[in-house]
């Protein structure tokens, strides 16, 4: 443990560096090496089944697909900042998200998502530290929740509607051969409102996991990673398409 802090913490310094010459001071890094979801992730989540099973009205499918043990990641369309805590709320095993690295610049964020087991991810700087950071929990077994979109993408951008996915997930899956299942996530871009949160059960959320998928071994690992997003796309507009038939949503869901 002490060893993969001072490597974390030479990494960090890396991306500081970085950081700080592209984007001014402005940037604060996590100021402890991240740890795994433990007792304060547990204590939130319980906290927050409690107010959905208060306010929300919740549809899930396709749990059959979560393995119930070993690493695991999870590709979660994103059309609100409240997608992790929901999926968080709604699985049984622990997840150790991805966040973006701007969320670590107050004090307070960067203390919830420290105690609450993520890891920061820069979109413009050095990766090698997430990625490192993200083998290693595969390879201890755990859940690793990751955006392939990179951010929350509306319109005709979303997975959802065929928009693209970056390759982060299949770069993992190559690295670890852990399996990626992919994960539909809807409503949570209306939770921004008052109404859904009235203790009337007016909220709505849909989850549809889909089945497992492990990238191709064989041929050149560019190529593997391009191939294999381009798959992870094509789950989420059949996810989307499938959860339309079953549950009725309009097309108009997707904001």
């Amino acid at each position: 443990m002490a060893l993969d802090a001072a490597v974390w913490k030479v990494q960090q310094l890396r991306t500081i560096t970085h950081d700080v010459f592209h984007e001014g001071m402005n940037y604060v890094p996590p100021y402890k090496p991240p740890r795994s979801p433990g007792s304060v992730y547990d204590s939130l989540r319980l906290a927050w089944r409690g107010i959905f099973a208060c306010t929300m009205r919740i549809r899930i499918a396709g749990v059959e697909h979560l393995p119930v043990n070993g690493g695991l990641i999870l590709a979660v369309c994103h059309v609100s900042h409240l997608d992790p805590v929901v999926v968080s709320a709604l699985l049984s095993r622990r997840i150790g998200w991805m966040a973006r690295s701007e969320f670590y610049r107050s004090w307070a964020a960067r203390t919830v998502l420290h105690c609450g087991g993520a890891f920061p991810v820069n979109r413009t700087g050095a990766a090698l530290p997430t990625v490192r950071e993200g083998v290693r929990r595969l390879r201890r077994g755990e859940v690793v929740g990751i955006f392939p979109e990179g951010e929350i993408m509306r319109g005709t951008a979303s997975v959802l509607r065929g928009g693209p996915v970056k390759q982060g997930a299949g770069l993992l899956a190559s690295r670890t051969g852990c399996p990626v299942v992919p994960v539909l996530v809807l409503g949570t871009d209306r939770l921004g409102e008052v109404g859904p949160w009235l203790p009337a059960k007016r909220g709505r959320l849909w989850l549809r996991i889909g089945p497992a998928m492990r990238p191709d071994q064989e041929g050149p690992a560019k190529i593997r990673r391009a191939i294999f997003a381009k798959r992870l796309e094509a789950e989420f507009v059949r996810l989307f398409a499938e959860g339309q038939l079953d549950w009725g949503l309009p097309e108009s869901i997707v904001p």
